[in-house]
């Protein structure tokens, strides 16, 4: 079994996507509204749309409403996601599907894009700075950068800010503190684009209780990939101290996203 972070995403997401479609895609439906709304009304380039790091492939309904006849790619790494994605490409003639690293547009469809558009895949990225740029170089004179991603810190009270804090106490080397999400707007603008927006959004999300949102952050989400590379016994000290401090009943919280629009000149 490869060591690879690559082949480790991928399967973490391999083994998340059916969770991660019945449960957390109806629950982030607005920031994928917001990401697809930079396209709406615009007069776009020829080329394709694109969207690394598609997951399940949400975004392809809302764009594709907005324009219906242009290519709408989505890329991803995840076998798993991808087969889920599938049964969205079929209503949908103009899309497909690439297996893929979303950090490699550029060099695949250099200066071809008419638009980029992702939701809450680059902050997995290894460099996420990097990416953006690259998807920015993929883009066309007038084509449209839209993306969605989660900041180092979406909320300081909620189900996240205390995951997060419970992984730091298990995992005090974990984080790595950097903040990449801060330079994104400015690597964007080094590949050649105008920033338009860079900006937080946030919208509500409710879950029915704390064991239900561990229970779907480990089968349906990115804990799903601490399962494989921490093993069980791990993931269930982290669960007792989760569920020890989380309140019980109905949890609504809202994390805030951060959310770049830019334009290739």
């Amino acid at each position: 079994m490869s060591d690879d972070p690559s082949d480790l995403l991928a399967r973490g997401w391999d083994g998340a996507a059916e969770g991660y479609d019945r449960y957390f895609v109806p629950r982030f439906a607005p920031w994928v509204a917001t990401a697809a709304s930079a396209l709406h009304a615009r007069t776009l380039p020829p080329g394709p749309i694109l969207v690394p790091c598609c997951g399940t492939f949400p975004e392809l309904p809302a764009i594709a409403a907005t324009h219906p006849d242009r290519e709408i790619v989505g890329i991803d790494l995840s076998p798993g996601m991808l087969a889920r994605a599938r049964r969205r490409v079929a209503a949908h003639p103009r899309a497909r599907l690439v297996r893929g690293d979303a950090v490699d547009l550029a060099s695949r469809w250099p200066g071809e894009a008419a638009a980029v558009v992702s939701v809450f895949g680059l902050q997995q990225l290894p460099d996420p700075a990097a990416a953006i740029a690259g998807w920015a170089s993929a883009l066309r004179p007038g084509g449209v950068l839209s993306v969605v991603s989660w900041p180092d810190e979406t909320e300081t009270d909620g189900p996240f800010a205390l995951l997060s804090a419970v992984r730091a106490e298990a995992q005090p080397d974990g984080a790595d503190g950097s903040a990449r999400h801060l330079r994104l707007a400015e690597r964007a603008a080094s590949a050649g684009a105008l920033v338009e927006r860079d900006e937080p959004v946030s919208h509500p999300i409710d879950h029915p209780d704390a064991e239900s949102f561990w229970t779907a952050m480990v089968g349906g989400g990115p804990l799903h990939k601490l399962v494989l590379s921490h093993g069980e016994a791990f993931m269930a000290e982290l669960r007792e101290q989760f569920l020890s401090r989380a309140p019980s009943g109905p949890w609504r919280h809202r994390p805030t996203a951060h959310w770049i629009v830019a334009r290739a000149t």
